[in-house]
């Protein structure tokens, strides 16, 4: 009988623990609350039932702290308005200051006891604790891969080897496909992780069956034909298992429109308290240096490819290759005024009305003119995976140094890159991040701000 590994006990004592920190956070700073049976019920039961409805507890191997962060902020936030219902349900009228206060106590808590028990998982595997055995079955390309997550001790596997029935000098091979089987049985293997290119169909029913009658865990690695990618995900289609090769996180309803009601409130704010008084200042002070327009308008690519105007202020005299080329350094077209805002980055501030109006968000991929579009989706690979999702005033690429002129392959090479790493892993906690260098390198200064 096994007796390393308690894991069927974390999801009862994690439900334990949330429990036990809300109703005691309750009790003290609400006493009132307990005097009333069917508030214990309500907050208790609306826990348990937004938890299995979010499918909050089911804790994978490799998951940690940051791995399911997004799902505990929707808890919150569904909870915090279940939370608040319930006093218009009995129809009484709270300190609602107050009651803020204990829900964001309570949400302080619940995220300290995350964070501790990841931290003491983490420790445990190390020391040992809560391991699996586990063994793969047909070694191809994939192996070297997937060995990295098993040699990973925080995630606390113990790979054992592999099967083959092509011999290999490897100290991890084991033997061929049909000694696994004892092995297996005489090692107490937990896991097997069996790679599809490998087995015939007869092969893989009888691993499937062998595995069921020995309550073993049996994992198919697909053969991929190298089409894997780090933003594949796998849906199922009634019982058919499917590959969606680029999966979005901005895809999602609720990422897009909390992503779009944050654009809509910081773009009304700059607007507001920013541009309702650099406007009338700048269109003084670019006037009188030199003839134009106060804004510049340049048709742009932005989500699926859709054109819009991209406006900035004016940094550059009228001049016929303002929609071709880009600005250099030293460039004559520049103004003195133009200069300071260029590397400031003020020229870039009218673009939250294109935020405003929705063409753009205040971070993501920065919109390219249309001849740079045309050229680079011919020549950089997955260049128009960028346009996924709307572009940015700044991004990712921007605040790694990758922005203004193209002067050698790697700039736009990295910019994109750096582009579609966005794309594939948004969350808002990224873009906060991003608009705190944006402002810290504009007051510092850029070195291809110019």
């Amino acid at each position: 009988m096994k007796t390393r590994s308690y894991s069927h006990l974390i999801i009862p004592f994690s439900i334990i623990i949330h429990l036990t920190i809300i109703n005691s956070l309750l009790f003290i700073m609400t006493t009132e609350t307990y005097s009333n049976v069917s508030s214990i019920l309500f907050y208790n039961f609306s826990w348990l039932i937004i938890t299995y409805s979010l499918d909050f507890y089911p804790t994978a191997r490799k998951e940690k702290f940051m791995t399911n962060i997004k799902k505990m902020f929707y808890l919150y936030i569904i909870y915090g308005l279940a939370y608040f219902s319930w006093f218009g349900i009995r129809g009484v009228q709270p300190d609602i200051q107050y009651h803020l206060l204990v829900f964001f106590i309570i949400c302080i808590f619940l995220t300290l006891y995350r964070w501790v028990f990841y931290m003491f998982i983490r420790n445990y595997r190390l020391s040992g604790g809560n391991y699996v055995n586990v063994v793969v079955i047909g070694r191809d390309k994939n192996l070297k891969k997937i060995r990295k997550v098993f040699d990973n001790p925080y995630y606390g596997y113990r790979y054992c080897g592999f099967f083959d029935d092509k011999p290999s000098e490897s100290p991890t091979y084991l033997g061929g496909i049909l000694d696994c089987f004892k092995y297996i049985i005489d090692t107490r293997v937990d896991e097997v992780y069996c790679t599809a290119a490998k087995l015939s169909r007869s092969d893989l029913q009888n691993l499937i069956n062998f595995a069921d009658n020995n309550l073993i865990k049996l994992k198919i690695i697909p053969d991929n034909k190298d089409i894997f990618t780090p933003a594949m995900t796998v849906q199922k289609y009634d019982q058919i298992p499917v590959l969606d090769v680029r999966t979005v996180p901005l895809d999602a309803d609720f990422g897009r429109i909390a992503k779009r009601a944050f654009d809509f409130v910081f773009s009304s704010l700059v607007i507001l308290f920013l541009l309702s008084w650099l406007v009338p200042l700048l269109y003084i002070l670019i006037k009188l240096e030199s003839p134009g327009p106060l804004f510049f308008t340049q048709k742009r690519h932005g989500l699926k490819r859709q054109i819009f105007n991209c406006i900035k202020f004016r940094s550059m005299t009228s001049n016929g290759e303002a929609n071709t080329k880009m600005a250099t350094k030293n460039d004559r077209r520049i103004t003195r005024i133009g200069r300071i805002i260029r590397k400031t980055s003020i020229d870039e501030l009218p673009q939250f009305f294109n935020v405003f109006l929705g063409d753009m968000s205040v971070v993501g991929p920065r919109p390219h003119m249309e001849q740079h579009t045309s050229d680079y989706e011919i020549s950089v690979d997955k260049y128009l995976v960028r346009h996924f999702v709307k572009p940015g005033i700044t991004g990712l690429a921007q605040i790694r140094g990758y922005r203004g002129e193209i002067i050698k392959p790697s700039d736009i090479l990295n910019r994109i890159r750096l582009d579609i790493l966005y794309v594939e892993k948004w969350t808002f906690l990224l873009d906060f991040k991003i608009i705190f260098l944006t402002i810290s390198n504009a007051f510092s200064g850029e070195e291809k701000a110019y």
